[in-house]
């Protein structure tokens, strides 16, 4: 299942091998995955290749400062004929969900986004409307632009299992993705399909829950999230001294079921602690917060990251 899954992936997106392997991390684990990047590195295409290769529903929301939350979530809607009012589900109404440029909805917005994500369920006048199942939210954000944007709170940040940030292709790539331009209908989704079908991802949802972790790799995990919130105990007192805040135990729920799910896909029924390290930045990075002098300064959460694995002995 994972070759052909990977097969349709890379006959639309060429490269980004790190998104691939997360995107497929994000929906074994049951998660949400937050992107970073500049415009333009295929995060739509690769979002609508795996929904169509799961023949999933799949929903785009571009995001706006004048976004409403009833524009994710839904309305009631006047029908004059009968005299009574008819619910209509949002675009979130769907197995895999694109919020684009999610940084650029207001508050009020995101938060109709983070009652989605947390409960998998909408309210619209009272009333809670299921979701369906699997859902994943993957939402982007532009690095660059930061005009008429508002900044994700913490509480909402925290609830993505993974954050991965995209570069640019190397030149052979990027000339591979113009001949693959030239030869490829972006829009027959049906060239992506495989035998297999929404059902099935709850099928590997339940196979990762039963991937064996030892209690030594619990307690790997524990130490290093711990590491984030005690930095001063662990590593370089200067590099401590820009951490404000470290990672919730969300951090290590994430490290747990990310896990997981990548020994489930490489063909593990365990966790090694070799998981746990190439899961390292894409679970921490959004959830160690640095101090404003740190961001002046150009110290990254990814050099925390990087010192808390080398001051934890590995089991």
């Amino acid at each position: 299942m994972v070759d052909q899954v990977t097969g349709a992936f890379t006959s639309r997106v060429i490269g980004q091998e790190r998104l691939r392997w997360s995107l497929l991390i994000t929906m074994v684990a049951g998660g949400h995955i937050l992107v970073e990047s500049v415009p333009g590195l295929a995060k739509t295409t690769a979002a609508k290749t795996l929904a169509a290769a799961f023949d999933a529903s799949f929903a785009r929301i571009q995001c706006t400062a004048d976004l409403m939350p009833s524009d994710i979530a839904g309305t009631q809607i006047y029908d004059y004929t009968k005299g009574s009012f008819n619910t209509v589900i949002g675009p979130v109404r769907a197995n895999f969900v694109l919020v684009d440029e999610i940084n650029r909805a207001n508050a009020k917005t995101q938060s109709a986004l983070l009652e989605a994500m947390e409960e998998r369920q909408v309210t619209i006048a009272g009333e809670n409307h299921a979701l369906p199942d699997p859902f994943m939210v993957v939402a982007t954000q532009n690095p660059i632009e930061h005009e008429g944007t508002f900044e994700l709170p913490e509480a909402q940040v925290d609830r993505f299992l993974l954050k991965e940030v995209m570069t640019y292709p190397d030149l052979m790539q990027e000339v591979a993705i113009m001949e693959r331009i030239e030869t490829t209908d972006y829009r027959d989704e049906a060239a992506v399909r495989t035998a297999f079908g929404a059902q099935d991802i709850a099928y590997l949802q339940a196979l990762a829950r039963r991937v064996y972790v030892d209690r030594a790799i619990k307690d790997y995990i524990s130490r290093l999230v711990l590491a984030t919130r005690e930095p001063g105990r662990f590593i370089d007192p200067v590099l401590a001294n820009w951490v404000e805040l470290g990672a919730s135990p969300r951090a290590s729920i994430g490290f747990l079921k990310a896990g997981r799910a990548l020994a489930l896909l490489v063909g593990r029924d365990h966790v090694l602690p070799e998981d746990i390290h190439f899961l390292a930045k894409s679970v921490l990075r959004h959830r160690i917060c640095l101090t404003y002098e740190a961001v002046v300064q150009g110290v990254s959460p990814e050099q925390v990251i990087d010192a808390v694995f080398a001051a934890t002995p590995t089991p």
